[in-house]
């Protein structure tokens, strides 16, 4: 039968719960190492069961119990901190006027009661050890903690995390090295090992009247749901249930996605803005009325002259993502990303607290198998652990990395020989484009070439990752990290490497490449003396960059959301149809379910992490170019996280609910991600967009630069100044007269004709100077902002004191009180203090 509990499956005896599974293949030939596995697994404490498969007569469940006796054992030798006595709040020094600051925040959270956002507590269970002292697990002192009931003094997640360490450390073979659940999958002793999920996440009875049958059930109809997208993270009970690690990781994304919003609202802002003042713009009426000035071609066969008003439109919609807000848009970005983290860190220290994480220090790790395969010859003395263990020569290591950031840099190369493929790309159809026989294509034959360019050059960025996780596979596998903590960080780097410049390498080039080496009309640069190099639009290379980010941000996305959820959904469909063709009318039970579930990604939770981490790049590297990238991140990561939720929940195993303290190695490059931004979003207003040449034409050139008029529109004549005269005689097209560029040059009557102008060399200095200033004043902004918000928030420093010396304190008297009561029932005099 298929006895399932609240607390999750059960042996056929009904009473002992299932903490781990172990399955295998029947017709696997390598059973000695198995039933040594077993044996020693029985001589340890734990009870085994085996049970065969309904669906598939090859396969066979191990599932394993571990009794009270062995829990109290391990849980003494890995310190587990338990609780052991109520915490009273009132021991907290007050002062009067916390009296009216908790008036205060009983009306706040009275409306919070409220919100429709907030969760209901009454629908949660009462997580009774976050309100309560906690401290080491001590048989000897088992009558300290509050034990009401054996079965659920220890939480699933840490029974299973203590049934993981006992399988690790278990030996199938005589030798050092043959120990571990994870050497005998890997040799295909065992196919998989698993916790149980605690039984279906659907129930016939609404959960309203009936109440959750389990945890799982409960997550899903509180949490992973698409109807609960508005609500609060139920986050204890996420970590409860998948272990900190992940509670971590919702948090952080929980974090990220409130922070965005008024980030969306501020760009929105400046997107409306330049919508509602897009008319007014002196620039684009000057564009839209220039009905007489021809543009020079911008190709050299199939280009005609151009009015400059026939890029109105590109004039205002460019005017929508550079205008006054831009500069404003950048410096907030740049202090928001800063607030972001900071406020994280306080944050993580205040879940740390919380989930009891404070005192947890991260048990010394097994080595990896290939670690110790490749360098068991060579052995030093662990300093912590005082035994022998295989050893790494640094000459060997060091030569280990030289060639695998070989490989890095050999693979960043190849990215940017995909970019200039885009490039030459370009550069050959840009002349087709502009003789097409469709007339929207025809007129429109820029756009054309750039959206064709972005669609081509996105292909090429998924088929890439594609290359690139094997690659890094690969290269860190060559390195021979010493334990999984070093192969993951080490791996993680390398995917955030390959990933970012693959993102963002293309973005690059139109951000500070693109038409800035074109030469000018009769004398233009060429790609291998053939192609001419392309030129930005009347308008700017903005419309370019924007576009290159909206689409691959868009499509990015949707393609992500589509491999986390909809591959996954699709093999447990076909799964189920095969068990549902194979058996009829039979029960199947909890953990055969479970196995016919996706297992978690093989890395953890570094896709997660790296798929939002480069959101973040996207979101602040070149945001002056694009505000509404943190809109379009806002709603991506408020799907994300039910998405993440329900793939969890329904579509994957459960995971090992391991411990953590912080989201590891994303953190330093979230920092650094900040740091890139700053200077990015600099060069981009420097150089990519119009805003230096206005403001130095405004205060320099135009009618305000003597102050004559201060009435009239500064930027008046702006467009006509910043076109340059050629003469179409030197074309050879049979044409008489002149054509205008993009560009501060002398005119043909000139004594030097089309060479730089003073107003040139004036804009450069302006934009160098703009650099500077806006780095070290945006950078000092970072710092003075970090400096001032600590990561761990001081009352919550002086708690963590305070506990610390009441726990001590209430242990010593519990002590006391048990000496007392033994001496009692012995007949001895009762001291009040220590014998």
């Amino acid at each position: 039968m298929n006895y399932i509990a609240s607390s999750g499956p059960l042996f056929k005896d009904g009473k002992k719960r299932i903490d781990y599974i172990l399955v295998y293949r029947k017709t696997n030939i390598q059973y000695d190492k198995r039933n040594t596995f077993e044996k020693n697994l029985r001589a340890e404490g734990l009870m085994l069961e085996k049970e065969p498969a309904i669906a598939s007569p090859d396969i066979m469940f191990i599932k394993i119990h571990i009794p009270w006796d062995t829990l109290c054992k391990y849980a003494e030798r890995l310190n587990i901190r338990m609780p052991f006595r109520k915490k009273c709040y009132y021991t907290d020094g007050r002062s009067k006027s916390m009296g009216r600051m908790q008036t205060y925040f009983r009306r706040i959270k009275n409306w919070m009661a409220q919100n429709p956002m907030v969760l209901d507590k009454s629908a949660f269970p009462d997580l009774e050890e976050s309100d309560c002292y906690t401290g080491p697990f001590s048989r000897a002192r088992i009558h300290h903690f509050i034990i009401n009931n054996k079965d659920t003094f220890f939480s699933n997640a840490t029974r299973s995390r203590i049934v993981y360490h006992m399988l690790e450390r278990t030996k199938y073979e005589n030798g050092i090295s043959k120990v571990g659940i994870r050497k005998l999958i890997n040799n295909g002793s065992y196919i998989a090992a698993f916790p149980p999920h605690e039984g279906a996440y659907k129930s016939s009875q609404p959960i309203k009247t009936h109440g959750p049958q389990n945890n799982r059930h409960l997550l899903y109809e509180r949490w992973a749901r698409w109807g609960m997208w508005y609500k609060h993270q139920p986050l204890d009970l996420i970590r409860l249930y998948f272990g900190e690690k992940i509670g971590l990781y919702f948090a952080w994304l929980g974090w990220y996605t409130g922070m965005l919003i008024p980030a969306a609202i501020v760009g929105l802002c400046v997107f409306f803005y330049g919508l509602f003042t897009m008319n007014n713009s002196q620039v684009s009426q000057e564009i839209c009325k220039a009905t007489e000035v021809f543009m020079c071609p911008l190709c050299d066969k199939n280009c005609s002259l151009q009015r400059l008003n026939d890029s109105c439109i590109y004039a205002k919609v460019t005017y929508l993502f550079d205008n006054g807000g831009t500069v404003f848009f950048a410096i907030f970005m740049a202090i928001w990303a800063t607030v972001f983290l900071e406020f994280w860190k306080r944050r993580r220290s205040i879940l740390t607290y919380t989930w009891d994480l404070i005192e947890w220090e991260e048990e010394e790790e097994t080595l990896r198998p290939q670690f110790e395969a490749k360098y068991y010859k060579m052995e030093i003395v662990n300093p912590i652990t005082g035994k022998p263990e295989p050893h790494q020569p640094s000459s060997d290591k060091v030569t280990r990395l030289l060639v695998s950031v070989s490989g890095i840099f050999f693979m960043i190369s190849l990215v940017i020989t995909a970019v200039f493929g885009v490039v030459v790309y370009r550069l050959v159809v840009m002349e087709q484009f502009a003789s097409f026989k469709w007339n929207f294509i025809k007129q429109y034959w820029q756009f054309a070439t750039s959206a064709a360019a972005v669609c081509i050059n996105f292909i090429i960025i998924m088929l890439l990752n594609l290359a690139y996780e094997k690659i890094a596979y690969l290269l860190t596998n060559l390195e021979y990290p010493r334990t999984e903590s070093e192969w993951e960080n080490s791996f993680a780097l390398k995917m955030f490497l390959f990933q970012f410049v693959n993102l963002n390498s293309s973005i690059f080039y139109i951000a500070f490449f693109l038409g800035r080496f074109v030469g000018h009309p009769g004398k233009y640069n060429k790609l291998f003396d053939r192609w001419r190099l392309e030129e930005c639009h009347p308008s700017g290379c903005l419309i370019d960059l924007c576009l290159q980010m909206g689409v691959i941000m868009f499509l990015k996305q949707i393609w992500n959301n589509f491999m986390e959820l909809g591959y996954p959904l699709i093999q447990n469909w076909w799964s189920r149809h095969k068990i549902k063709r194979g058996i009829h009318d039979a029960s199947i039970p909890q953990w055969e379910n479970d196995w016919n579930l996706q297992p978690m990604n093989l890395h953890g939770l570094m896709d997660e992490y790296l798929e939002m981490v480069l959101q973040f790049g996207f979101t602040t590297i070149f945001v002056a170019a694009f505000p509404l990238a943190p809109l379009l991140a806002l709603l991506n990561n408020i799907i994300e996280i039910r998405l993440d939720a329900y793939k969890f929940v329904t579509q994957w195993r459960r995971p090992l609910p391991a411990r953590a303290t912080d989201i590891g190695i994303w953190l330093g490059i979230l920092e650094g991600i900040g740091i890139l931004a700053v200077i990015t979003n600099a060069f981009v207003i420097a150089i990519t967009s119009d805003y230096i040449p206005r403001f130095v034409y405004e205060y320099k050139y135009g009618p305000c630069a003597n102050h004559v008029e201060p009435s009239e529109n500064c930027l008046k004549g702006y467009v006509n100044n910043s076109l340059s005269f050629f003469d179409l005689s030197e074309l050879g097209m049979g044409k008489s007269g002149y054509c205008r560029y993009r560009d501060y040059r002398g005119p043909p009557w000139s004594s030097k004709p089309y060479e730089f102008t003073l107003q040139y060399w004036h804009i450069l200095a302006a934009r160098l100077a703009f650099i500077i200033v806006f780095e070290h004043l945006v950078f000092g902004i970072k710092s003075f902002i970090a400096y001032l918000i600590p990561d761990v928030p001081k009352g919550l420093h002086d708690r963590i004191r305070r506990e610390k010396y009441l726990v001590q304190e209430m242990m010593y008297e519990a002590e006391l009180e048990h000496l007392q009561q033994q001496r009692r029932k012995s007949g001895q005099p009762v001291h009040h203090e220590w014998p």
